[in-house]
């Protein structure tokens, strides 16, 4: 853990130098120091990171959920549900077919759609983080696509796991989609109408019994999701949210920053542990071609985003581009599909894909501004070299 720490703040420094994300850097850390390059190998098993990673993921939708105010979710709840509906019909729609396109297999296809379908959420937060967007108009039609995405994926998970193990039990499958969505809704029951009993439980004046109260309570709901078959993203989301809009939403803010920062470093380098560069040749024709479907894709729901929000063509550039990262749900999808024995392609194709665009959207959401001057009223956007210039960081952002 300690040379996971010190290899990403390393390269991260040195990145820094010359204008590059955290991210990608993070990321080719443990690449690097991962069982799958030559050289030095800091850890052969990459889950020996596994509950360290975890704990990233979960404090990166925790704080997600804490700068997610009810508000924001009554007053433009069907604009949110239109444009990540829309997003995924679009992102799982062209998924679906570019899998039955490959020949690879029924299943296999299934599994590509979620692959191509689902934004990374960890590195979606780390973006707008480190870009200073948090505070953006464009900033709430994001969070809501990751809400509704997250939400499609607890279903979509319960429903696609007996379809590639074989399972022939209709009842198990609906059992499954039914325990997730019940689970789902009591987190909605507790969001919309518990946010004052438990503003009470959560008033302490004393910093470190807050932190621990927080924390265990994020971690601990995150993993009864998991028994529900929710994930425990969408759940560290929702008890950010309810916090959040608690009397003391400003100050678990502050203090959960140091958490956020120092363990997402630990996910993004457990990500790049788990992958095997040496095996994307062999896929390397349709990776390139589900990178440009996505992209497309992407840039055809942030156009749509911006019509239902009436925003210009900065902000739809950064819709687009934010939006682009795939991550840990595709790892997970990879996971499951090796298990369930289809296709060997699967596996190098989904670590190649992730790869690429997960280092591809930090450094092109970065330059969103280059997207901005091509799409429609791009004319009238500001000139490159005022918005090259970064926003200013909110003053809680504990960087």
């Amino acid at each position: 853990m300690g040379g996971a720490f010190v290899a990403a703040a390393f390269l991260a420094r040195l990145g820094g130098r010359i204008g590059l994300p955290t991210i990608p850097l993070f990321i080719l850390a443990g690449i690097l120091l991962g069982p799958n390059t030559p050289g030095f190998v800091l850890l052969e098993d990459p889950h020996d990171l596994e509950m360290l990673s975890a704990l990233g993921l979960v404090l990166l939708l925790f704080y997600l959920g804490l700068e997610f105010h009810m508000d924001d979710l009554k007053t433009g709840g069907k604009k949110m549900a239109v444009a990540g509906c829309t997003y995924l019909a679009l992102n799982v729609g062209a998924g679906l077919g570019f899998g039955f396109a490959l020949g690879w297999g029924t299943s296999e296809a299934l599994v590509l759609a979620g692959v191509l379908g689902i934004s990374s959420s960890a590195i979606v937060t780390k973006i707008l983080v480190d870009a200073g967007r948090i505070g953006n108009p464009e900033t709430k039609p994001i969070l809501g696509i990751i809400v509704v995405e997250d939400i499609f994926l607890a279903l979509y998970l319960a429903a696609l796991q007996p379809v590639i193990s074989g399972s022939e039990s209709a009842g198990e499958t609906a059992w499954q989609i039914a325990k997730a969505f019940g689970f789902l809704l009591l987190l909605a029951i507790a969001a919309r109408w518990g946010t004052k009993l438990i503003g009470r439980l959560f008033a302490i004046k004393d910093d470190e019994l807050l932190v621990i109260s927080f924390l265990g309570a994020a971690v601990l709901v995150s993993g009864i999701a998991e028994q529900f078959g929710v994930a425990d993203a969408i759940a560290a989301f929702m008890v950010g949210l309810i916090l959040g809009n608690t009397a003391n939403g400003e100050r678990i803010r502050e203090l959960v920053h140091p958490l956020r920062d120092a363990f997402a470093a630990i996910f993004f380098f457990g990500f790049g542990l788990s992958i095997a560069p040496g095996d994307l040749p062999t896929v390397i024709w349709p990776v390139l071609i589900a990178v440009l479907i996505t992209v497309v894709m992407n840039v055809g729901a942030g156009l749509f985003t911006a019509r239902i929000y009436g925003f210009g063509a900065e902000p739809t550039a950064n819709v687009s581009t934010t939006l682009l990262a795939r991550g840990e749900f595709a790892l997970i999808l990879a996971t499951m599909a090796a298990a369930a024995g289809l296709d060997e392609r699967l596996s190098p194709f989904i670590a190649g894909y992730v790869l690429i665009l997960a280092v591809l959207a930090p450094l092109v959401a970065g330059r969103s501004h280059w997207l901005a001057k091509i799409l429609p009223g791009g004319r009238n956007t500001p000139s490159e070299e005022a918005a090259a210039i970064p926003e200013p960081e909110p003053a809680n952002s504990g960087r």
